[in-house]
């Protein structure tokens, strides 16, 4: 499994809405790592997420630069949409209940996502696009939620998983083929449980 690392997250969510979710480290810890800590750093993320294109990037970073208020209250509403995100798919992880607060604040970025989008044609098919929203400062956020609505939407809700590496808390969809990921990646909680695993199994040996 490819691993793609900025300083605004880890790629490893296999849907843009779980990767969006693990925007911030730690999750299920008393003190998690905040990753978008201002407008740019949402900015950031949505490049390399392939949301934005670089100009739009450079369009929307000049944006928030004349509108510094408008783009606090972006990075206040991603942050929202994040959390209900990040709650609800943690739900149904865990087969629990979702929460009718956190669908409350799902449908009301809903509606105002819809109210943006338009049908296009894609090569044969036809698709949602949101592109007459994308000189608005908080473009970013529709593609993500579309993201959420397909996956809630779909049959594969037994294959959203949480890391088991506690108190990582990131978010990912198993594509594997018997569904045996356990992980965020082999390469951090995998391996600190493994090395968990051999330090007890040497205690024990004591």
């Amino acid at each position: 499994m490819s691993k793609i690392s900025t300083d605004t997250g880890n790629f490893i969510g296999e849907r843009l809405c779980l990767d969006f979710a693990n925007t911030v480290s730690w999750h299920n810890s008393d003190n998690p790592k905040e990753r978008l800590i201002n407008y740019g750093k949402l900015v950031e993320w949505s490049r390399y997420a392939d949301i934005l294109s670089s100009p739009q990037q450079k369009r929307l970073l000049e944006k928030a630069n004349h509108h510094p208020d408008q783009a606090a209250k972006v990075l206040e509403e991603a942050i929202e949409l994040r959390e209900a995100i990040f709650r609800l798919f943690r739900s149904i992880a865990a087969g629990l209940e979702t929460n009718p607060l956190d669908r409350a604040i799902l449908n009301t970025y809903l509606t105002k996502a819809y109210s943006l989008a338009e049908i296009v044609p894609k090569e044969s098919k036809y698709a949602l696009s949101f592109q007459k929203g994308e000189h608005e400062l908080d473009y970013m956020l529709w593609p993500i939620m579309q993201s959420a609505i397909d996956l809630l939407l779909s049959e594969k809700l037994d294959r959203i998983k949480q890391c088991e590496g506690e108190p990582c808390g990131w978010l990912f969809f198993d594509s594997s083929r018997n569904k045996s990921r356990r992980w965020c990646s082999m390469a951090d909680c995998g391996n600190r449980e493994k090395a968990r695993r051999h330090y007890k199994k040497k205690s024990n040996l004591k």
